[in-house]
């Protein structure tokens, strides 16, 4: 009997042992997973009420996170949005990944605000019409 309440003590300290290492490393995956940084939230068809393009294809390289609503634009001074979106991008580093949309002004001020926190690294994801598909583009602004 002390036996069996013995082994059954071991196996129940394997088992919590086994639940807290696997439950660690999920949470060390979670914390190096990736963002996906949409610059703008995408355009609504007025008919239908769904999104005009599906951009659920880019969550294969991260967590999509929307910056800005859809009508946003600079308008006179970019200084308010430009501190705006240094705030937004504060945790974005060069393993994140810019999914542009929108305004091309705001997609100018987006990609210069990232080339400074990561000294001139970032990607981008290219939609590629023919094979349907997000291609990740590394961009060093630095490089020769």
């Amino acid at each position: 009997m002390v036996k069996w309440l013995g082994l059954k003590l071991i196996i129940f300290n394997v088992h919590n042992l086994l639940f807290f290492l696997k439950r660690g490393i999920n949470q060390k995956n979670k914390k190096s997973m990736s963002k996906v940084y949409l610059t703008q939230e995408i355009p609504v068809d007025r008919d239908t009420g769904q999104p005009k393009y599906n951009v659920l294809g880019a969550q294969k390289y991260g967590d999509i996170v929307t910056l800005l609503p859809m009508y946003s634009q600079i308008i006179l001074s970019p200084g308010p949005l430009i501190i705006k979106l240094r705030t937004l991008l504060k945790d974005f580093t060069a393993d994140d990944y810019l999914l542009l949309s929108g305004d091309p002004a705001i997609i100018g001020v987006v990609c210069s605000v990232c080339s400074d926190i990561t000294n001139g690294k970032y990607k981008l994801l290219k939609w590629d019409r023919q094979e349907k598909t997000y291609y990740p583009i590394e961009i060093n602004i630095f490089q020769n």
